[in-house]
């Protein structure tokens, strides 16, 4: 009996406290000493200043939509008025607030990742087994969490283009009446993700990519069977009754159909071109144009057009070498995690010592290192690239063999290729872009990655082979045991000089 099979028939509800027990655990540790640091880490030099701005009336631009500011800026409101949290207070962000104010709605946010990662598993394949190893593996990533526990944008962006998948997934499962009300929400919640940055807009793509490629393949289907009939009408044979046993054939068509009816995949092409336009064209934009009226209200000038080419042009200026930041990386690097970023480093002489300190010490001085390293989980993402490829290879494979293109798409081609696509269009366009880019925009292409680590290893889980769930658990324990060895680096907890070293393996990562 599978892994799936199990969850679902057992008495107790396996499925639910797994759930239960990531999203607890992923609340402990985006939460647990959020407001230590009192200063602006990282990026929170724009957005946690940004945000306060609309807190207190002050005109600004900003080179991206204003969404993730607009989020913050409700945080910090929220947060200033509790009466807890307001043991760290400083006026880096032109009001004298608690870090823990600007710091605990995105904590809260990403804390949700993990599940929305599950229900997107979930809803591609309904075993809640693959939906669990999903969730498990997006819970121990450690780029998720560090973006977690600051006043960032990426974790906004990324839950809000995965809601839109999964909207537009649900959408897949509705009968037609229905299916427009969740169309139209995954519609909304992509043009939400493209005003966090316009990037965004990559989760969108792939939606297109896959629904396009199902009706290529379709079009391929029905002109081969069009030859095919064309071919054969001049020997079929007359039957003067039809065959009341059918044959082998026909028992694999009728047995590949019914597998076909559990695959969401399957009804891309009930989804025509005006559902497209109107759901994932029309209804995004004018989400996007809606969320800007906040801000031009309280910011006149520029008015949106000039905005947009302002955006524009101020990206387009950025450099991309490394005197512009130390951290920029190449889009081709981010799968292999090539060069993470530090968000924060600092030193003490012990571990009372508050940090960040002004001065700081000299340089081989400090006993005592904190660092916040914005990297991801290394095991996760290096057997995650290798799970994307073999997807890749796995697809090359069914497609020469003509499943797709000569039958319906199986449930496993059809996620395989749900897979790749998203991947796909979370990368790619990158390589397009010219300014300075860092690790962090490769968040949306590693959930699609893991997903396929994840489906890959649920696979091995549920085979008869003891060496393939030997082989699916190991990656498991490895990923977890990877994982609370890179902690202190995910939390900036203290480490001495030799165990911040042990976790620096590439010179490339200091």
């Amino acid at each position: 009996m599978s892994l799936s099979k199990k969850l679902s028939n057992s008495s107790i509800p396996w499925f639910g406290i797994g759930i239960a027990t990531i999203f607890c655990f992923s609340v402990v540790l985006r939460f647990w000493g959020l407001g230590r640091f009192n200063d602006l880490i990282f990026d929170e030099v724009y957005y946690a200043k940004f945000s306060n701005n609309y807190l207190t009336g002050k005109q600004f631009f900003n080179a991206h939509p204003p969404l993730s500011q607009y989020i913050i800026a409700i945080g910090m409101w929220i947060g200033s008025h509790l009466p807890f949290g307001q043991d760290t207070v400083n006026g880096l962000a032109g009001s004298l607030r608690s870090t823990w104010s600007y710091r605990w709605l995105n904590a809260l946010t990403g804390s949700f990742i993990p599940l929305v990662v599950a229900a997107v598993a979930y809803q591609l394949n309904h075993r809640r087994s693959y939906a669990l190893i999903a969730g498990v593996f997006a819970a121990a990533d450690g780029l998720f969490l560090v973006e977690s526990r600051y006043a960032l944008n990426n974790i906004y962006l990324v839950i809000l283009g995965l809601l839109g998948q999964l909207f537009f997934l649900l959408a897949l499962n509705q009968q037609a009446g229905k299916r427009w009300i969740m169309l139209a929400l995954s519609g909304v919640l992509f043009g939400a993700s493209a005003t966090i940055k316009w990037n965004g807009l990559w989760f969108l793509l792939g939606i297109y990519l896959v629904w396009a490629t199902a009706w290529v393949l379709r079009s391929l289907r029905k002109r081969l069977a069009s030859l095919s009939e064309n071919n054969n009408a001049y020997t079929r044979p007359q039957l003067s009754k039809p065959l009341l046993i059918p044959n082998p054939e026909e028992q694999q068509r009728r047995q590949l159909l019914s597998s076909l009816r559990s695959n969401p995949l399957a009804n891309l092409t009930q989804l025509n071109f005006w559902h497209i336009i109107l759901s994932l064209g029309i209804i995004p934009l004018l989400t996007y144009r809606l969320l800007w009226i906040p801000h031009l209200l309280m910011n006149p000038t520029p008015r949106f057009w000039e905005a947009q080419v302002k955006i524009l042009s101020f990206h387009e200026k950025i450099g991309s070498s490394s005197e512009v930041h130390p951290y920029c990386s190449k889009w081709y690097t981010w799968a292999w995690m090539w060069r993470p970023v530090a968000y924060f480093y600092d030193t003490a002489l012990d571990t009372s010592e508050q940090v960040p300190m002004h001065p700081p010490l000299p340089r081989g001085v400090g006993q005592v290192v904190y660092d916040v390293h914005a990297m991801g989980n290394p095991c996760l993402w290096w057997l995650s690239t290798a799970a994307i490829i073999l997807l890749l290879l796995l697809l090359m494979q069914r497609f020469l063999e003509g499943v797709g293109w000569k039958i319906p798409l199986t449930p496993y081609t059809g996620i395989a290729l749900y897979l790749f696509l998203n991947w796909l269009a979370n990368l790619l366009p990158w390589a397009r872009v010219t300014r300075c880019t860092f690790l962090y925009h490769y968040m949306g292409a590693s959930v699609f990655s893991g997903l396929a680590l994840a489906w890959l290893v649920d696979c091995w889980l549920s085979s008869q082979i003891p060496q393939h769930k030997g082989a699916g658990a190991t990656v498991i324990l490895v990923v977890l045991l990877a994982f609370v060895f890179w902690l202190p680096i995910y939390l900036g907890l203290p480490l001495s000089p030799e165990a911040y070293q042990l976790r620096m393996w590439f010179r490339s990562w200091v």
